[in-house]
């Protein structure tokens, strides 16, 4: 049995993929951004470990939830799922001055990996709009372009990978890896997402998980359980480098 912590796991691919493991015999901690939806999560899955509360836009409150996995013990895998989508049709900026998407999906996972104790297994959920990203990693706070909310997704979709792919090469005694689960109809992707919903969770479950040789690789990037290549920029050290550093920056956290 294994022991697991989903962000973003008070509805959509992240409570989906908690059931599948619960129903697998593991053990799971979920997290919600407030009370309301920690409670909302644990009354749909009652057989969870526990909840942890956090927003992670706020650089304080994503601290606050390492701390809180941190008291509940050593954890065999981490999935960094929770993520705010590209329909945000101004450049919304959080308490600590940084756009909001980039606060969410680029430096909360960033931080999470940095500061919850180091885990068996590390999985960062992108999409295929990672593609898409900007690789020069310039105006990462979108203060000097026009908003674009899609292109700030995309580019926050890329710096997953890029951030998975460092990790898995800083600390190779960790198996850390991305995917991208689909464009699925989930509240994020919409009513209309053609993919295959049920086949979108399950792949951060199983590189969670499972013995299976396919899983226990690292600074892999997968689609429905299967290798798929990245953008070719998730390779440059360069590049991943410079995005920690600007995410050390931000934060004032630093990857161990």
């Amino acid at each position: 049995m294994a022991r697991v912590i989903i962000t973003g796991s008070s509805d959509g691919l992240g409570l989906m993929a908690a059931e599948l493991l619960l129903k697998q015999g593991h053990a799971v901690v979920l997290h919600a951004r407030n009370n309301e939806r920690g409670e909302q999560a644990l009354a749909t899955l009652p057989s969870a470990e526990a909840v942890v509360i956090g927003d992670l836009s706020s650089i304080a409150q994503t601290k606050s939830v390492a701390d809180q996995v941190n008291k509940l013990g050593f954890f065999d895998a981490v999935i960094h799922n929770a993520a705010v989508g590209y329909r945000e049709p101004a450049r919304k900026i959080t308490k600590d001055g940084l756009a909001h998407v980039f606060a969410i999906n680029t430096l909360a996972p960033y931080i999470l990996t940095a500061l919850i104790r180091k885990p068996k297994r590390l999985v960062y959920v992108s999409s295929k709009l990672h593609l898409d990203g900007d690789g020069s990693l310039q105006d990462l706070l979108w203060e000097k372009r026009r908003w674009d909310g899609t292109q700030a997704y995309s580019d926050s979709k890329l710096h997953n990978v890029l951030l998975g792919f460092a990790v898995a090469r800083l600390w190779p005694d960790v198996l850390s890896n991305a995917l991208e689960p689909g464009w699925v109809a989930t509240k994020m992707g919409g009513p209309s997402a053609p993919d295959d919903l049920d086949l979108a969770y399950r792949t951060q479950a199983w590189l969670a998980v499972s013995e299976e040789p396919g899983a226990k690789v690292t600074g892999q990037y997968f689609y429905h359980g299967l290798l798929r290549p990245p953008a070719p920029v998730t390779h440059d050290r360069r590049c991943q480098d410079e995005l920690l550093e600007a995410c050390k920056l931000y934060s004032g956290v630093q990857l161990p």
